[in-house]
């Protein structure tokens, strides 16, 4: 279908300041919808209240408003532009994370954009409306012949407690038109339950809240979807969240592609999306449709629709490639995917799905020695406020990055400063005692630790029990402890809710520790066992704290010099939305160790590079890294 002539100045409404649970994904976003938009001959005009962001540089919009994102002010905006002989003929609000969604619902409840002719892109009030109203989306789903959480959404305390009766504790509480499960919950007591709903009225716009009976340890899963005019749809990336419900998405290590599912559950997870994608209405632009699946039997429910780009969509974005925003927003003015080409390889259109040869894992930021008295416990209330994004060609590799760019002094998943098993380790080696897994524990009680502080192995089982149990920001860690005792692999998935697999590839890590440690001294290491060590994600700096003892500058330069002189190096791989069955035109890259090939008897080894050097000069610039309390996306405008 050709682009809409009939509208000409377009409002894009921001998300207004970061707060947790929105952050400079919306940025990122409007960004990309303001470009998209303007390189189509629109006139685009942005309020947003956040002068750090990149979307509110002049260069960005045809006129920005540096104003408050509430009704009352955009009406301000819509009037002014009419006076000055530019009236806005629609709004994009599904860009804006869901301050800009309610925005725009207020101004249609209001009768404003009505009065003065502005037509809603993206997603309308109705469409908006079935899939954030929790009960009229509970309605969709059923005729659908797919199941939801036994739930009931109330607008009272009082039948918010009679439903309980029904279904009994632990409930799971999620207020309507929020954001990054603001004002939810989950209820193990009474008392608990009736401070979450208080709470979650207060917080919705509606002053609406969805009780659910219990899925907590069913495993979640997310789709990105993208659908047209003409009904063409895809899935950009599924997303799997390691962590199992009842942690917020934000707040969970998630990982794309999907790891656990067989083709069948995808493909039946994919066709829902889609049947959903269809009955709400979305027909121009993007949406997040979020899964649980019960482990014991893979019994599928529904949790929950965004009918706008998301946080997970940035994420999916930056995954494979593909731009979620930019293409949303040329759907929303009238083309069809088959009319969009793909810029990432110049030929192929935006209908083509997205496929990655790579595994991407995302790590929650979280600042809590900000707020020595808050709750760490992680709920599905997000609590979250940045995040870090790795690529490796398997999760290992990928996942021990990820912990790496979080910047809170680990380096990996283990072996660094941080690590209470290997200070134990080098203790009792020193001192000639017995240590490994069922090893008596009693001869470690007297032991000291290299800077003569106290030995804290073997960790107390009541202890472990707990960190893996109640989910919070180090669980990760204790996962590895755990297997470090002997704990065995069935019980930690059973006390995590963590699936067998991601278990498995965990001790995967924590057994190759053994074989790192089996060798005195870097020399030593024979080069194929530290080439399988850089595969699996194991830094320069997380080898100089096995065997040279600790992690400084010359300590991590001699391990990368030894490294190099056997010929260990990066190869560089393009992320091309099509695992290379395409030429890709961005350079778009991510670090991997490979193994070399030959390409003749008796050549010499070499691996496949993607990168491309130009003659040009070259200036690296150093971002910011993930969001936290005190260094947000002002950084991120600075680079760009």
């Amino acid at each position: 279908m050709p682009r809409r002539d009939d509208i000409s100045t377009i409002l894009i409404i921001g998300s207004g300041p970061i707060v947790i649970g929105q952050g400079c994904e919306f940025d990122y976003s409007g960004t990309q919808a303001c470009k998209a938009l303007r390189e189509e001959g629109y006139r685009v005009v942005l309020v947003n209240s956040n002068p750090a962001t990149i979307m509110t540089d002049p260069g960005f919009s045809d006129r920005t408003y540096i104003e408050p994102i509430t009704p009352e002010a955009v009406e301000r905006i819509i009037e002014k532009e009419k006076a000055l002989g530019t009236p806005i003929d629609a709004v994009l609000p599904t860009l804006g994370g869901q301050t800009a969604l309610n925005c725009a619902c207020a101004l249609f409840d209001r009768g404003i954009l009505q009065r003065h002719g502005i037509a809603m892109i993206g997603a309308d009030r109705q469409i908006i409306h079935r899939a954030e109203d929790r009960e009229a989306f509970r309605r969709i789903v059923e005729g659908l012949g797919l199941r939801q959480p036994k739930a009931r959404t109330v607008t009272t305390l009082e039948d918010g407690r009679a439903f309980l009766e029904e279904i009994g504790l632990p409930a799971i509480i999620r207020p309507a038109f929020t954001l990054g499960g603001t004002g939810g919950g989950i209820a193990y007591n009474r008392e608990e339950f009736d401070e979450i709903m208080r709470r979650g009225l207060a917080a919705s716009m509606i002053g609406q809240v969805l009780i659910d009976q219990s899925v907590l340890g069913w495993k979640e899963y997310e789709l990105e979807v993208v659908r047209d005019r003409n009904d063409n749809c895809i899935i950009v990336c599924g997303i799997e969240n390691i962590d199992a419900m009842g942690v917020h998405t934000g707040d969970s290590i998630t990982v794309a592609p999907i790891q656990t599912l067989t083709d069948k559950e995808y493909q039946r997870m994919r066709d829902a999306a889609f049947a959903i994608m269809r009955a709400v209405g979305v027909e121009t632009g993007g949406s997040n449709v979020q899964f649980a699946v019960n482990p014991k039997d893979g019994e599928m429910v529904i949790v929950e629709m965004n009918p706008r780009v998301s946080r997970s969509s940035a994420l999916a974005s930056k995954a494979t490639g593909f731009p979620i925003a930019r293409i949303a927003a040329k759907l929303a003015v009238g083309y069809s995917l088959d009319e969009l080409r793909n810029d990432i390889t110049g030929t192929t259109s935006a209908c083509f799905e997205p496929s990655i040869d790579y595994v991407v894992v995302k790590i929650p930021r979280w600042t809590f020695e900000k707020f020595p008295e808050a709750d760490e416990t992680l709920t599905t209330q997000m609590k979250s406020v940045g995040e870090g994004m790795a690529m490796g060609r398997t999760f290992k590799e990928a996942l021990q990055k990820a912990i790496r760019s979080m910047e809170v002094k680990r380096f990996g998943f283990g072996l660094d400063r941080n690590d209470k098993w290997l200070a134990a380790w080098r203790a009792a080696k020193a001192a000639g005692v017995p240590f490994g897994k069922g090893m008596p524990t009693d001869a470690l009680a007297g032991l000291e630790m290299a800077d003569g502080s106290k030995l804290a192995w073997p960790i107390p089982p009541e202890t472990l029990h707990r960190k893996l149990s109640v989910p919070g920001q180090g669980r990760l860690y204790f996962v590895r402890y755990a297997l470090k005792e002997g704990m065995p692999a069935q019980q930690v998935c059973s006390l995590t809710g963590y699936d067998p697999w991601f278990v498995d590839q965990l001790a995967q890590l924590v057994e190759f520790e053994d074989t790192l440690l089996a060798f005195p001294s870097l020399e030593a290491l024979p080069r194929e066992t530290l080439l399988a060590a850089k595969q699996m994600g194991y830094s320069d700096a997380q080898l100089a704290q096995v065997y040279l003892g600790d992690i400084t500058p010359d300590t991590v330069l001699a391990v990368r010099a030894h490294r190099k002189s056997l010929g260990i190096e990066p190869a560089y791989k393009l992320v091309d939305t099509c695992a290379a069955e395409f030429e890709a035109a961005t350079p778009y890259y991510y670090s991997t160790y490979e193994s070399g090939f030959s390409a003749s008897p008796g050549a010499p080894l070499r691996v496949d590079d993607e990168i491309r050097v130009s003659d040009r000069k070259k200036v690296v610039i150093l971002g910011g890294g993930p969001n936290r309390i005190g260094q947000g996306i002002e950084f991120d405008y600075c680079c760009c």
